[in-house]
């Protein structure tokens, strides 16, 4: 997580034609950069047509004049650029040899990620693009859509991206899945084909795309026999076996119980937001970390309040019954590369893994903090955003260290809550579908504000203040809510930003500034977090479908403010400039 949005209705296909091939030409479209912005948020449903179920296709050039650029250049320059860098002269030579491996692995995710994100060949597509900054942001977005505009294309040629991405056929229908009957049809690991007589299968990734995980594979083992550390040089080993097998909770399993190892990976499919359809198949992605071992022994305490913290949630006794794992934990890290879905759009600041519910039950999760990335978002975007936004005498209380806590017990606070609805029916993330996303990271948004709520009255967080925490969090609000429609946390910002104005947790003075309101912030936290625990423990996907439509809007008021940030030329998110290069690493 960010820490996309999952729109309801169903589009059919994606593209006007598959053989028109993008060739930057500069025209520009009349469209504000903010007036689409908020065009793309109020778009719910989107609908094209194609009949090929083909999921990666390379189109033919055409001529350059029959492309256009639908945005305001201005738009081009939403993401701030930072080099990627983190101190590697602790670790031994042969770590720097593993790290390289490591980032060679995480490019072949990057590599599929591509072909799960966009019918087009990758190479072919971003060599046609004449235009320099037009190409950069096309590689930002993996496609010509833009990923905080609410997957609206920016480019001529294309209509809006297909809720399925290319997990599912371009034509099939939600009703035809509904009805289909086939093996693994709700897996996390497969790719949903038609064959000739037209009928729905599935193919494991495993087989998919076979050649390209061989060699990551094989790229791991060698890592393997790098490691110094023996819990990652198992972990390497059984996620190298996992991508073949398609099986990865053996990886998983082990990937929990890593508590020393100074270089850390995430690698495989992992999270399935980009897969808006259903929220059922999970996309390729690669962190490579280094672990900051002073923030990461300040943080260690905390995740043993789990259990507690769960039996104080304010719910009905049924909604908080299921206990987190005690085996979770928390560490600060320096990332150093990012591929794939992580690297898509809007940059991860926070991960919290593994998604699968047996591990979470038996041992609970991880929460690894980007420590370098979280600081590059704050400096550059959070701490604008407040000059422009928070009123004066509140300022003050924008911290780094209450954007860090924040941030983090958000993460802490997916193990908190229900997995399995309380119906004994199957999993929270089965019984809301694609809207899983959406409240699931609403839910950590909310559970982490209590979590710091209650720890700090009994005097375990000791840095700073209520207020800090309270002031910080709105700034953040405003931050993430300019990811757009395509994107869970935004959606997620959007429901707390209108409920909380519905409670009076904040008020807006005559000059335009918001100030939190301490007393009501409280009481509109609770609520929201009864609010959301029971739609999740009852399974009430239509419950959850109203309050996406009803309270998931860009209201006009806060669209205004949106294009006040706008014009102070505030960055949306930030870019990588990273690799080997940039580290000092030798190929």
């Amino acid at each position: 997580s960010e820490l996309s949005i999952h729109r309801p209705a169903y589009c059919k296909s994606m593209r006007l034609n598959h053989t028109v091939r993008v060739i930057m030409k500069k025209t520009i479209t009349t469209y504000s950069p903010i007036a689409a912005a908020v065009a793309g948020l109020f778009m719910l449903t989107a609908c094209s047509k194609s009949a090929d179920t083909t999921p990666t296709q390379t189109a033919k050039p055409e001529t350059a004049s029959e492309q256009t650029l639908l945005v305001d250049e201005s738009r081009l320059s939403i993401y701030h650029g930072v080099d990627l860098t983190s101190d590697l002269s602790h670790l031994s030579d042969n770590q720097h040899k593993m790290l390289s491996l490591l980032i060679d692995a995480s490019k072949i995710m990057d590599d599929l990620f591509w072909k799960q994100a966009f019918f087009e060949d990758k190479d072919a597509f971003l060599s046609s693009i004449s235009d320099e900054k037009v190409r950069h942001f096309a590689a930002i977005n993996y496609g010509p859509w833009d990923r905080l505009n609410g997957d609206t294309p920016f480019l001529s040629g294309y209509e809006d991206k297909a809720l399925g991405a290319e997990f599912y056929p371009h034509d099939m229908e939600k009703e035809e899945f509904a009805t289909a009957d086939f093996g693994d049809k709700q897996g996390l690991y497969s790719m949903v084909k038609r064959d000739e007589a037209g009928n729905l299968y599935s193919v494991p990734y495993s087989e998919a795309f076979k050649s390209e995980l061989m060699k990551a594979s094989d790229l791991l083992k060698k890592a393997s026999e790098l490691a110094e550390d023996e819990s990652f040089k198992q972990y390497l080993q059984l996620r190298s076996e996992a991508l073949l097998s398609n099986d990865y909770l053996a990886s998983d399993m082990a990937w929990m119980d890593m508590k020393t190892n100074p270089v850390e990976l995430v690698i495989g499919p992992i999270e399935s937001y980009e897969d808006q359809l259903f929220g059922y198949r999970a996309a390729f992605e690669a962190y490579v970390l280094i672990k900051d071992l002073a923030w990461s022994e300040k943080l260690a305490k905390y995740a043993a309040f789990l259990p507690e913290l769960q039996q104080g949630l304010p719910v009905a006794e049924a909604y908080k019954a299921e206990m987190p794992g005690s085996d979770a934990d928390l560490n600060a890290y320096d990332v150093i590369y990012y591929a794939g879905h992580s690297n898509a759009g809007s940059k991860t600041i926070a991960i919290n893994l593994p998604n699968d519910e047996r591990v979470q039950l038996e041992k609970g999760t991880r929460r690894l903090q980007l420590k370098n990335a979280m600081r590059a978002k704050f400096d550059t975007i959070l701490v604008p955003i407040a000059d422009t936004l928070i009123v004066p005498e509140q300022r003050e209380h924008i911290t780094f260290d209450a954007f860090f806590a924040n941030t983090m017990f958000h993460e802490v606070a997916h193990g908190l809550g229900i997995k399995n609805t309380l119906d004994g029916s199957g999993t929270v993330r089965g019984a809301l579908k694609e809207h899983a996303s959406a409240l699931e990271e609403g839910k950590a948004d909310i559970l982490g504000l209590y979590m710091v709520q209650s720890l700090l009255e009994k005097g375990e967080i000791t840095e700073g203040t209520l207020e800090d925490y309270y002031v910080t969090f709105m700034a953040g609000i405003f931050r993430s809510v300019r990811f757009g429609a395509s994107s869970a946390h935004g959606k997620a910002n959007m429901i707390r930003f209108n409920f909380f104005a519905q409670q009076g947790a904040f008020e807006k003075t005559e000059d335009g500034m918001y100030r939190v309101n301490m007393e009501k912030m409280g009481a509109a936290v609770e609520a929201l977090s009864e609010l959301i625990l029971t739609l999740q423990g009852d399974g009430d996907y239509d419950g959850v479908a109203k309050l996406v439509e009803t309270m998931g809007v860009i209201k006009p008021d806060l669209a205004s403010d949106l294009a006040r940030l706008e014009a102070a030329s505030i960055p949306v998110d930030i870019h990588f400039n990273q690799g080997k290069k940039v580290l000092g690493l030798a190929n």
